[in-house]
């Protein structure tokens, strides 16, 4: 209990690091004084001070670096060594982001990211061009900048995630949707989600919207009207908070998210979280199966590299009715965690918020 009362310190993502080293970098060069610290724009547009770890620059380029900490949620990037190298282009206006040594390369479809190029995600790299622009705005109107990010440790660390397992070779992926890194204490994730139930019950309302992540919670809150504090970010917790749901007073809960988690919660499985639990190809192959897709669409689902790649085959090929038993089977699922006490829809979005399919309390 001693543990759930402390409270858990945040860290910052690879993509927070590379963004606080581009901006020193710029910053040392524009002030030519070595940068300590820096605040950083985040994507939910608050600001985060993170310390510089090295900062060596000369007239027109800089180096500096961050060391990732990952707070009370220590991955295998924590410690890791963070280095930008920033210098000036003649493209007037354009901000190029690059990788250099340790971070990764895609080699596979179904990332949402280039083939051949590396493994930069597109928030991590939206932030570093926000937060450049901000700081480089007289000197863009002159010249163009190019950011190389690279991770010494980033070839050995990149065995220890999941990365190989994703077609992600040669290093780490420069990742963060939100910029901070939530911790993953499985103990006060689990509180957490119990406190936030209890919020809402305690303010008399009794529905609630259960998130995977922070994404789908935004592409919620444009389609559900309901106070802030009735949306609940449930991580991998999925059957934990839909049990608690069924044991405290909620009266009906959406559950919402990608095809990745709800892949899995389809499946039947409890705690997504992607180490404890791989994406079953076999069983999306299987509905896709009856969705009458044809043995070489089935096949190419089995080989498929993630649940995004999945989906982009199914839409590719037209196959109706997937997404419907996705959410259908997760419903089922999510019910029978609930001790079918909790009136649930479940609700898959694309990447880009809309919707692939509704399963409503009949």
């Amino acid at each position: 209990m001693e543990e759930e009362k402390r409270k858990l310190k945040t860290g910052f993502t690879t993509g927070s690091s590379a963004t606080a080293a581009s901006k020193a970098a710029l910053l040392s060069i524009i002030k030519q004084a070595k940068i300590e610290v820096v605040d950083i724009l985040l994507p939910k547009r608050s600001y985060v001070q993170i310390p510089i770890h090295s900062c060596k620059f000369e007239s027109n380029k800089a180096v500096c670096s961050v060391i990732k900490n990952g707070g009370d949620d220590p991955d295998v990037t924590h410690g890791a060594e963070i280095i930008v190298e920033l210098s000036f282009t003649d493209k007037k206006n354009e901000i190029e982001v690059d990788g250099g040594e340790g971070v990764g390369i895609v080699t596979k479809p179904g990332l949402g990211l280039e083939i051949n190029k590396p493994a930069i995600n597109p928030v991590p790299k939206k932030m570093i061009i926000e937060n450049i622009r901000e700081a480089g705005e007289k000197i863009l109107l002159e010249k163009g900048i190019r950011i190389v990010i690279s991770v010494p440790k980033g070839k050995e660390l990149g065995p220890k995630t999941d990365n190989p397992r994703l077609g992600i070779i040669n290093g780490i992926s420069i990742l963060g949707t939100s910029g901070i890194v939530i911790p993953f204490s499985t103990a006060a994730y689990a509180a957490s989600i119990r406190q936030n139930l209890d919020v809402v019950i305690a303010a008399d309302n009794h529905t609630v919207v259960l998130a995977t992540g922070g994404r789908s919670e935004d592409f919620a809150k444009k389609m559900i009207e309901l106070p802030e504090h009735c949306f609940i970010q449930i991580g991998d917790f999925s059957g934990y908070a839909i049990q608690q749901c069924g044991r405290k007073d909620i009266d009906k809960a959406y559950v919402v998210g990608f095809i990745g988690k709800l892949a899995k919660m389809a499946a039947g499985i409890k705690q997504t979280h992607v180490k404890g639990s791989k994406v079953d190809m076999n069983f999306l192959a299987e509905l896709a199966k009856k969705s009458n897709a044809d043995d070489r669409i089935i096949q190419r689902i089995k080989k498929a590299n993630t649940a995004r790649h999945v989906s982009e085959i199914i839409q590719e090929n037209k196959i109706d009715g997937f997404f419907d038993l996705i959410c259908s089977e997760t419903y089922k699922h999510m019910r029978k965690h609930s001790e079918e006490k909790v009136p649930i829809d479940v609700i898959l979005f694309d990447f880009e918020g809309n919707i692939l399919s509704i399963k409503s309390e009949q």
